[in-house]
C-alpha cells in the first residue's frame, strides 16, 4: 500500500502515517514511509518506541503527539524525537471577532 501512495504523491512528497504502538512504527518504517508519527502513547512508551525505530531506521522521522500540553511538553522531549505536535495549539485556541469594513472615499 506504501508503494501505491508513494507513486501517487511522487518523489516530492513525504510519507507520513500514524501509529499507536512501537510494532505499528517499525512496520510503517520498515514499508517506506518517512515519517512515523507516534500518537497517544505515555511518554515512557514513546520515548522506547522512538529508539526501536530510530536503532532500525535512522533515517525516519520521530513525530510524538496526542494529548501534548505545554505543561506535559519536557516529558515528550529525547534524543529520538524529531518534532512534536501540539494540537492544543489549534483546537484549544479561543476565537476572535472581527470585522472588516471597507468605506467608500
Amino acid at each position: 500500500m506504501i508503494l501505491g501512495v508513494r507513486r501517487a504523491g511522487g518523489f516530492t512528497r513525504r510519507l507520513g502515517v500514524e501509529c499507536s504502538s512501537a510494532g505499528e512504527a517499525l512496520a510503517a518504517a520498515g514499508a517506506g514511509a518517512d515519517i512515523v508519527l507516534l500518537d497517544n502513547l505515555a511518554p515512557q512508551e514513546l520515548h522506547a518506541a522512538a529508539a526501536r525505530v530510530k536503532a532500525a531506521h535512522p533515517g525516519v522521522t520521530v513525530e510524538a503527539s496526542g494529548g501534548i500540553v505545554l505543561g506535559t511538553l519536557p516529558q515528550f522531549l529525547g534524543p529520538h524525537i524529531d518534532v512534536v505536535s501540539m494540537g492544543c495549539l489549534t483546537h484549544s485556541a479561543p476565537a476572535l471577532d472581527f470585522a472588516l469594513r471597507v468605506l467608500e472615499p
